[in-house]
């Protein structure tokens, strides 16, 4: 394509689209239409421009010039609570689902590897000489000692909202960075599955397992099921980069992206919860039955919500995406 006339010939057009963006006075109907017809040319300028000659200056011009008159055409939306209900009882539940065959095996994987790595310190003293002096392994392990003492180190409140916090930039690092390859995903994961596995091993050593599993299992399966779903996100994420399928690297990481960053606002509301029962229940005086119950309980429900929705959702179409008309397209195309 031969920029120069390409140029001459639609230059007139584009500089008449700037031309009824840039009016302050309403736009008459036949303005309107015109407005219209100039922005589905201008898109289809772009596309051919981008794929057939990709000049920058001609590209950033064309891009901005559609993205005005997208606004200026479809008119800007306002999300309210009806699109905060479709998205948790659509589009989370849809995403988590449809990402099941990621996060799913992440979620095995992790914990046969930190039950190996807990039998593997409990079974082996002299690991556990390498992880700290005997005297230190007293004090984490013994009735009251820091494994214990962690869940009550400060006021419920306090703690939950600390808890939180951390769990929420975990699972938002797995998410965002996913698109590294994975690879920092797959080092949370290493560093979190070590920890709970040596936490394990240790208390095990002391013959205090049904102690540890008393602290960790009210919070412990909720919070690792989101950590989970958020590190098999990002390792999709990070695979989309490898192999984007039949669609465009560029389509694809956008796709998987936004689904991405709609799943951490979701898991952040999961690990809220998790984070309300390590602060309030996991140090509270409810006997283990109880706690462990509020726990499952807790699980369960999560499990549910993602296999009935979410199940429902994808059968309907539903992908977790944000709604087609909400995007802000790469490459917009003529309507």
């Amino acid at each position: 394509m031969d920029l120069d006339v390409f140029i001459a010939a639609h230059a007139a057009e584009w500089d008449r689209l700037e031309q009824l963006l840039s009016r302050r006075r309403r736009l008459a109907g036949q303005e309107v239409d015109e407005l219209v017809s100039l922005y589905q040319r201008a898109a289809t300028h772009l596309s051919r421009v981008q794929s057939a000659a990709p000049d920058p200056a001609l590209v950033a011009r064309l891009t901005t010039l559609v993205a005005r008159a997208r606004s200026a055409v479809t008119g800007p939306r306002r999300a309210g609570w009806q699109d905060l209900g479709a998205f948790f009882l659509v589009g989370f539940p849809a995403a988590v689902y449809r990402t099941r065959h990621s996060w799913v095996p992440t979620a095995l994987v992790c914990t046969a590897l930190a039950g190996l790595i807990g039998w593997w310190v409990a079974a082996h003293p002299d690991v556990q000489s390498a992880i700290g002096a005997p005297a230190e392994i007293r004090e984490m392990t013994r009735p009251g000692g820091q494994y214990e003492a962690y869940y009550s180190s400060s006021p419920a409140a306090s703690f939950a909202a600390q808890v939180w916090t951390n769990n929420a930039q975990v699972a938002a690092i797995s998410l965002v960075f996913g698109v590294f390859l994975g690879i920092p995903v797959l080092w949370v994961l290493l560093l979190n599955t070590a920890n709970l596995g040596v936490a394990l091993g240790l208390m095990a050593s002391a013959g205090r397992l049904d102690v540890f599993l008393g602290l960790v299992l009210p919070h412990g399966l909720l919070e690792l099921t989101a950590v989970f779903v958020a590190a098999g996100t990002g390792l999709r994420l990070g695979w989309t980069v490898v192999d984007p399928g039949p669609r465009t690297r560029r389509a694809a990481l956008a796709e998987e992206g936004r689904t991405a960053i709609g799943m951490a606002l979701g898991l952040a509301v999961v690990l809220l919860v998790s984070g309300v029962i390590e602060g309030f229940v996991t140090p509270s005086g409810l006997p283990t039955w109880g706690r462990v119950g509020i726990g499952l309980l807790a699980e369960a429900l999560f499990l549910t919500y993602v296999l009935v929705l979410g199940r429902r959702a994808v059968r309907e179409g539903a992908t977790g995406d944000v709604a087609a008309g909400d995007r802000t397209a790469a490459v917009p195309t003529a309507g």
